[in-house]
C-alpha cells in the first residue's frame, strides 16, 4: 500500500474520487455507530447555502423554507449566502463539506441546469458532486413590459420586433440568467431580433423597465410579481406550462402566441454527495413537509411560485432533463461566461 503515496501530493491528489468514496464511506460508519450512543441526526444547526446574494429569488426561497423546515426538523436552519462566480462559488463550498447533512445548498435551475453549460471549468461535477434531495418550489418568469410602450399582449410586442430588428431592449438580471435563456428561447421561437441587456441583479433592471430605458424582461415572479400587481410594469403572460396561481387571468406565453414556448423556473435542496441515505431520507421527508405547511404555502401564494416536492430521483430527472434542454439553447445562442 506504500506505492499509493508518491511524490506528487499524495494519494488525495492522485484519487480524488477514491478518497471521496473512502470519506463518504466513513461518515456513513460513523453516522451509524454513533445513533446508538447520542441524539440522531440533527443535532445541531443546520448551514443552508444560497448561492446568491441576500434578497434575490433564491435567498428569498431559502429563507421561507428555513422558517418552516426548522419547525419540522427540530433544529435552527441558518441561511449562509455565498454569491459569486456565476453561482459557482455557494457550489464548490457544498461539494467540497462533509457530506454528514450539516452544510446543504439551494439550488436554483441556474446554478444547476444552466450555467454549468457556459462556464468553461467548473471547480465540481454536478452529477457526481452533488446528491439531490428534493424540488422545493416550481415556478415562472413573467414576461413584462414597460408602462412606456404601447405592447397590451404578446401577439403585439412579437409584430414589433420583427417589424423593427434589433431596436427593443430585453433586460436581464445577469448574464446566464434564466431570464436571459428564456428571452434567448423567446426569440428563437419567435424569430425575431431583440437586444439583450444585462444588469447585476434583478432589482435594477426592474427599475429601468419601469422607467422605460428598456422594453421588457423575463423575470422571475419572486422579484417581480409586486411591480405587475401595482402596475409599475405591465405583464404580458408566465413562462410556465400552466397559468400561475396568484395570476390566474394572466395567459402562459405559449397561450398568447408562442405555441410550444416553455421556461419553467424551480429552485431544489441538493448536498454533497455521499451523504447516508437515511439522512438524504430524512430531509426529504421533513422538507416535503414544511414545504406543504400553512405558513410556506401562505408566503408563496402571493409570490406565484408553487410548493413541490418529491423524491430524490425526481429532482435528478428534472436537473438531468432541464439541463439538456437548456444546453441545447445556450449553444444556439452562443452564450458564454468569463
Amino acid at each position: 500500500m506504500a506505492g499509493l503515496v508518491g511524490h506528487d501530493g499524495g494519494e488525495e491528489a492522485r484519487y480524488p474520487h477514491r478518497m471521496r468514496r473512502l470519506q463518504s464511506i466513513i461518515v456513513l460508519l460513523v453516522w451509524v455507530f454513533a445513533t446508538g450512543a447520542r441524539a440522531e441526526y440533527p443535532d445541531r444547526p443546520i448551514h443552508l447555502v444560497v448561492p446568491q446574494a441576500a434578497g434575490s429569488a433564491t435567498d428569498t426561497v431559502a429563507r421561507i423554507l428555513a422558517a418552516a423546515l426548522t419547525d419540522q426538523i427540530g433544529q435552527q436552519i441558518i441561511v449562509d449566502d455565498r454569491p459569486g462566480g456565476a453561482l459557482t462559488v455557494g457550489l464548490d463550498l457544498t461539494a467540497k463539506a462533509a457530506p454528514d447533512g450539516y452544510t446543504l445548498c439551494m439550488g436554483p435551475i441556474g446554478a444547476l441546469a444552466i450555467t454549468r453549460h457556459m462556464v468553461a471549468q467548473l471547480p465540481y461535477d454536478i452529477e457526481r458532486d452533488f446528491q439531490p434531495i428534493v424540488i422545493v418550489t416550481r415556478g415562472h418568469l413573467l414576461l413584462a413590459v414597460s408602462p412606456t410602450t404601447p405592447f397590451h399582449s404578446v401577439k403585439e410586442l412579437i409584430a414589433y420586433a420583427k417589424e423593427n430588428p434589433g431596436k427593443l431592449l430585453n433586460a436581464s438580471s445577469s448574464n446566464g440568467s434564466p431570464g436571459h435563456v428564456g428571452g434567448e428561447l423567446f426569440k428563437f421561437m419567435t424569430g425575431t431580433d431583440i437586444v439583450h441587456v444585462p444588469y447585476k441583479g434583478g432589482a435594477p433592471a426592474i427599475n429601468d423597465l419601469i422607467a422605460g430605458r428598456v422594453q421588457l424582461m423575463f423575470e422571475s415572479l419572486n422579484s417581480i410579481a409586486p411591480f405587475a400587481r401595482s402596475g409599475a410594469v405591465r405583464a404580458l403572460g408566465v413562462s410556465g406550462d400552466h397559468r400561475s396561481p396568484a395570476f390566474p387571468d394572466l395567459p402562459t406565453i405559449a397561450e398568447a402566441g408562442v405555441p410550444g414556448y416553455s421556461a419553467p423556473t424551480w429552485s431544489g435542496v441538493v448536498a454533497p454527495a455521499g451523504l447516508p441515505r437515511p439522512i438524504v431520507d430524512k430531509l426529504n421527508a421533513a422538507i416535503n413537509r414544511a414545504i406543504q405547511s400553512p405558513a410556506f404555502k401562505d408566503r408563496f401564494a402571493t409570490i406565484g411560485d408553487e410548493p413541490a416536492g418529491g423524491t430524490p430521483e425526481e429532482f435528478a430527472a428534472l436537473i438531468a432533463s432541464d439541463s439538456a434542454k437548456w444546453g441545447a439553447v445556450i449553444k444556439r445562442a452562443g452564450i458564454h461566461l468569463e
